[in-house]
């Protein structure tokens, strides 16, 4: 998705209340939430019951349910959406859990992030909400930079815009993010691998 007119325009409309420019936006970016979902999914086993569409959808269900937003920008939206997303994973894992112990059954649905980030199962799922959690209490802005990072899929450029700040600045934050998140982690056995810094 590019910040053509139309979506510019899609957008303003929305933060001035024409709930039915939701309706128009979402085929123009359906395309990038999409992949932004295969990302977040990828590994998963066939058959699986959260699939790309219905992770989509959830999301879009969520999102038209914002009621006033100053939608600003194309990094902005998909920002929301990766929250949305976000929201939606935690939320299935929560679920799923509760069946496993209803059912008595070890249920386990691999899901793999994007962006470096390896999540093995559900119950990696939920340590790191957990963790990412704490780190949002810790520092609200460092939460967001990793839920950009990690669910939106976005690089160290368009994280930067998307908070304000410099890449630089997103760069030193993203280490220590990951080093704060591998702690965290270090006993689910998950982790926040180490890439390139882009």
């Amino acid at each position: 998705m590019s910040d053509r007119p139309d979506v510019a325009r899609l957008l303003s409309d929305l933060a001035s209340g024409r709930r039915e420019a939701f309706d128009e936006l979402m085929p123009v970016v359906y395309d990038e939430l999409r992949g932004l979902a295969h990302a977040l999914l990828i590994g998963e086993r066939p058959g699986h019951t959260l699939n790309t569409t219905a992770l989509v959808h959830e999301a879009y269900l969520r999102l038209v349910q914002v009621q006033r937003m100053d939608w600003k920008d194309r990094s902005h939206f998909l920002s929301m959406a990766a929250r949305a997303m976000r929201r939606v994973l935690v939320d299935y894992a929560k679920a799923r859990n509760r069946l496993k112990r209803g059912a008595g059954q070890n249920v386990e649905v691999p899901i793999e992030a994007a962006v470096g980030v390896s999540v093995g199962s559900l119950d990696d799922v939920l340590r790191l909400e957990d963790a990412l959690a704490g780190l949002e209490q810790l520092n609200e802005r460092h939460g967001r930079l990793v839920e950009l990072r990690v669910f939106a899929g976005m690089t160290i450029d368009e994280t930067a815009q998307a908070l304000g700040i410099s890449p630089a600045t997103v760069k030193r934050d993203w280490r220590f993010c990951r080093a704060y998140l591998n702690r965290e982690l270090v006993a689910a056995d998950t982790s926040i691998l180490e890439e390139p810094d882009q």
